[in-house]
């Protein structure tokens, strides 16, 4: 989600090479599960980059700071909204990849990875 991160240009590709799920955080939720099913099954995909980016805000805060802020600046109560703060970036990965490998709509011939990007070092490390 973050604008400051070009995808494409961060893993050496070039627009109409990938197909680009952005959200907060990176995390495979329910509606990223639909696209990821959806891209394997009518588009071909058959590989998967799961990525997370250092200094995310999603990573930085608590569940209830997050909800402050949010609140503070939509000027209403946001304490009811769950934020999907993430404690742990590498184990969020690591969950999301098992998650995505698990689906029974994505073989196994997809090949799913997930990396953390450095936002300072412009780096992309494998999360095991």
């Amino acid at each position: 989600m973050d604008s400051r991160i070009d995808p494409l240009r961060m893993i050496g590709l070039s627009p109409g090479d990938a197909k680009i799920l952005r959200n907060p955080g990176g995390r495979v939720t329910d509606q990223v599960l639909v696209a990821l099913v959806l891209g394997v099954t009518l588009l071909k995909v058959d590989r998967v980059l799961i990525i997370e980016h250092t200094r995310c805000a999603m990573a930085s805060a608590s569940e209830d700071e997050l909800r402050r802020r949010v609140g503070n600046e939509a000027g209403t109560d946001a304490s009811w909204m769950s934020l999907g703060v993430i404690d742990d970036q590498s184990a969020a990965i690591r969950g999301d990849v098992a998650k995505v490998k698990a689906h029974p709509l994505i073989g196994d011939h997809v090949a799913v990875g997930g990396f953390l990007y450095d936002v300072d070092t412009g780096l992309l490390s494998p999360i095991a």
